[in-house]
């Protein structure tokens, strides 16, 4: 007796089936057909990547965010050895009788009482915070990185009363000669119950009479917040006469925003995104080659089982099937009814075969073998259109076929033809090589 052996190759490597009598066709093992998705996988593992990053930087947001709100308890106390002295200041050297006391200073809260007396024209009293470094020098606090400032201010009667710094200026200022510092104030209501107060320290007013006095361009009105050398509480025109006003101020606390923190936040996210986004990229295409891979391996033997299918079969209603369908899956028109009517089956017998051969129902089979010979001429012939070869495989309708190729391959027909000539590996989309039929062998 006398064997007759058909040999088949596919990417270099060998697949060789038997046909006699006392031998059958090898047919690919149904998991050959079911892999691991490597996009899937990929995928899941942005993903987490994506929610450790998105985590992490609403962690720093807080942060910095939380960071760049700067607060200072004006009252003290300070670590450099700085303090404030508290001083009256009344209308005495003009002539009048106003006067000042202090009442309680100290664990945040300044504490005292005036009464303005008629026998000026310009009768006022105010509470002053003067500033002095340890030595007993007086100082200036920089307050320039706060725009804003509050505290709760109580008084009895209820009143109106003024807020005000005084700022060094160095081109007109004389060290201690506070007249000659400038003056920015503003004003500010009380009551007996307590009044919250919040001051915008950037847009404070320098009184006239300050410009007159020192002859200056009322135009002028800047000045410097890192130069503050006293903090003054005092009563205006609206604050009654012949009458003990008691004041009481507490949480004086100085507000601000230090924006390095917002843009080294936003230097820090862009970063990370921008790392993130650069490693999506480049993992991206590895995964996708990888997968393009897979598949491509995994279709390639689906390919010489098709091959194997012609070859004469010893079960001939089976045979029968898959001969006609792997000869006929270019057709657009062909579908179940049409491959039982040609082989003389019936419906149950196609499903039955093709489970049993291939773990795959007809939609399946028929879409493996169209999207696998798809792939072929994708890598093989850079001259077709995507629509062409759309209907060279058998499908009419275009949009179709590229949805199926990116559910199967993981990329477009476009992209998958700029991987596989990235990949210089003609062999991994060739169409199996079918050898001739060897000579008769001597059995």
């Amino acid at each position: 007796m006398r064997k007759k052996v058909a040999f088949f190759k596919i990417a270099g490597k060998g697949l060789s089936c038997y046909d006699d009598e006392n031998t059958r066709q090898e047919v690919p093992p149904r998991d050959r057909f079911i892999t691991r998705s490597d996009m899937q996988e990929f995928y899941k593992k942005a993903l987490v990547a994506l929610i450790f990053l998105v985590l992490t930087n609403a962690l720093l947001a807080c942060l910095f965010i939380y960071q760049s709100f700067l607060t200072l308890s004006v009252l003290g106390p300070y670590s450099n050895g700085d303090r404030w002295r508290y001083v009256g200041n009344t209308d005495a050297a003009s002539g009048g009788g106003s006067s000042v006391r202090f009442d309680k200073v100290g664990d945040n809260r300044l504490a005292y009482a005036f009464s303005l007396k008629g026998t000026s024209q310009f009768p006022f009293a105010a509470a002053e915070m003067w500033r002095y470094d340890r030595k007993e020098n007086l100082a200036q606090i920089d307050l320039s990185k706060y725009s804003t400032i509050s505290f709760v201010a109580k008084c009895a009667p209820a009143n109106t009363l003024m807020f005000g710094l005084n700022t060094f200026d160095d081109k007109i200022s004389k060290p201690g000669e506070f007249l000659t510092y400038r003056s920015p104030q503003t004003y500010f209501s009380c009551n007996e119950t307590g009044m919250p107060v919040s001051l915008d320290l950037t847009r404070l007013t320098i009184p006239d009479w300050w410009f007159g006095v020192h002859k200056s361009d009322l135009a002028h009105h800047e000045y410097d917040l890192k130069k503050v050398a006293k903090i003054a509480f005092g009563s205006t025109v609206h604050s009654p006469q012949k009458v003990d006003v008691r004041v009481e101020i507490s949480e004086l606390t100085a507000h601000g925003r230090d924006y390095r923190y917002i843009g080294a936040l936003a230097v820090i996210v862009l970063a990370s995104f921008s790392a993130f986004g650069l490693w999506f990229f480049r993992a991206h295409a590895r995964a996708l080659m990888a997968s393009v891979d897979s598949n491509l391996t995994k279709d390639l033997t689906l390919v010489a089982y098709r091959q194997l299918t012609l070859e004469p079969y010893k079960d001939k209603e089976k045979g029968a099937i898959l001969r006609y369908i792997s000869t006929n899956y270019t057709d657009a028109d062909l579908d179940l009814p049409g491959v039982v009517s040609a082989t003389g089956t019936n419906r149950n017998k196609v499903n039955e075969v093709l489970r049993t051969e291939l773990g795959m129902t007809f939609a399946t089979y028929l879409n493996k073998l169209r999207l696998t010979e798809a792939a072929r001429l994708l890598a093989e012939k850079n001259g077709a259109a995507v629509a062409e070869i759309a209907y060279t495989v058998g499908y009419a309708n275009v949009p179709y076929f590229n949805k199926l190729f990116k559910e199967q391959y993981g990329c477009t027909p476009k992209a998958f033809r700029s991987l596989s000539a990235r990949q210089h590996q003609p062999a991994a989309t060739s169409s199996p090589e079918v050898s001739p039929p060897s000579e008769d062998l001597p059995a």
